[in-house]
């Protein structure tokens, strides 16, 4: 009797988008959500590592390089996410922390100390997700001198971690890259979030799976609703 290998795979906990998506996205995925400014993207990634702390049983970090720590525990907590059901393991770093580390560290580089925070971070909690806000802010500290190369093997490092991890990567308004360094060709998924004008005063979120490898996908735009019950994707409403 043959066996048939079943995927692992990490719920969004956006309800409508893990049909979409056969269950979640593939552990072990490094995945671009990408958007313009306000479309959601901390609060969709903060959304997705807390329910599958809570829920699954997982242990995940966020790091965040722009909004700090304290600022991002009350945003979580305005969308009634009760920090303390997760307990140690939700772990929320910001930059400060990685900024001392700086003046003690000498002369290596800004990505070596980023990567070895990383690392024994890994090492202590053994998170099993992580995410990194955001991947623009990251390459601009590290100051990469071949940016192609350079962000190839940091995805090659981040893979040999053995996590899901996804980045969260800023759009610049009216243009349609997901990325500036080909970090979209180096990613196994793409989600993206957007805002929609409908009609002269009406503004919808909208959010759709661009690419996601090993993965049958409708890639059409859903409207990205939120409420007591989290996030839903839904039809898009009819404009």
């Amino acid at each position: 009797m043959s066996m048939v290998s079943v995927m692992k795979r990490v719920k969004t906990y956006i309800h409508g988008l893990d049909d979409i998506l056969d269950g979640g996205i593939p552990s072990g995925h490094i995945v671009l959500l990408a958007g313009e400014p306000g479309t959601f993207k901390s609060s969709v990634a903060f959304n997705i590592i807390y329910n599958n702390v809570k829920h699954d049983n997982h242990i995940a970090c966020y790091i965040t390089l722009e909004q700090g720590r304290d600022s991002l525990i009350q945003q979580m907590t305005g969308m009634d996410l009760d920090l303390e059901a997760v307990g140690n393991n939700l772990s929320i770093v910001d930059l400060g922390l990685i900024r001392k580390n700086l003046e003690k560290l000498g002369q290596q580089s800004w990505m070596q100390i980023f990567k070895t925070y990383a690392s024994n971070l890994k090492e202590n909690i053994d998170y099993s997700i992580l995410v990194i806000d955001s991947l623009p802010v990251l390459t601009m500290l590290a100051e990469f001198t071949n940016p192609r190369t350079e962000l190839f093997h940091f995805f090659e490092w981040l893979r040999e971690m053995k996590i899901t991890c996804i980045l969260i990567s800023e759009m610049k308004f009216g243009k349609e890259e997901y990325a500036q360094m080909g970090e979209d060709f180096l990613s196994d998924g793409i989600i993206h979030l957007k805002m929609e004008k409908v009609g002269d005063v009406n503004i919808q979120r909208r959010i759709r799976v661009v690419k996601m490898r090993s993965t049958k996908h409708s890639s059409d735009f859903y409207s990205l609703l939120f409420g007591k019950a989290g996030f839903t994707a839904t039809r898009v409403i009819s404009e």
